[in-house]
């Protein structure tokens, strides 16, 4: 697993707080993968509601607050696939 991965895992994990209704994966370019569901993040390959998609440094701006996730999917720096409500939730949580 890249570092980027491990430490995406821990602050998404920081960041929800109460876990996430709904399944979402990121798919970071280079790097890997992360589902997040109920139990919140980890690393991992599992069919989601909605894949989100973007380039390691799009993602990490997008965790550290400098770029904000509806911005990103509006500029095509970040992909979305499947459910734009799940989506949107969890859009909220990382905001």
């Amino acid at each position: 697993m890249s570092d980027v991965i491990t430490q995406a895992v821990a602050t998404l994990n920081e960041k929800m707080t109460s876990g996430f209704d709904g399944t979402a994966k990121f798919n970071i370019d280079g790097e890997g993968t992360i589902i997040i569901d109920s139990d919140g993040a980890r690393a991992g390959d599992d069919d989601a509601e909605v894949t989100l998609t973007a380039a390691a440094d799009t993602f990490k701006a997008i965790m550290d607050g400098e770029q904000n996730p509806t911005s990103a999917f509006m500029t095509g720096k970040l992909t979305v696939d499947g459910d734009m409500g799940a989506a949107m939730r969890l859009a909220a949580i990382l905001s």
